[in-house]
């Protein structure tokens, strides 16, 4: 089984987005408030807490999915 891609931008010390590949080819991300103390640690947590993002913007932030669909 290969390991899905997960990504993760900083858009502010206390704000992340992060995408994650799927199991179909296909992706999604999300956007939530953090503590700022290990963007990588609380990466999860906006996975499983934050706001999906619309995917023109999440496309954006995210260029390196373009390959994948969508996931709605």
């Amino acid at each position: 089984m290969t390991e899905k891609r997960m990504r993760y931008t900083i858009l502010g010390k206390n704000v992340i987005a992060v995408a994650k590949e799927g199991g179909n080819n296909d992706w999604a991300a999300y956007i939530d408030a953090v503590p700022g103390i290990s963007h990588e640690i609380e990466a999860e947590h906006v996975m499983t807490n934050g706001d999906k993002l619309p995917e023109k913007v999440a496309r954006i932030l995210f260029p390196e999915f373009r390959d994948l669909a969508w996931r709605s």
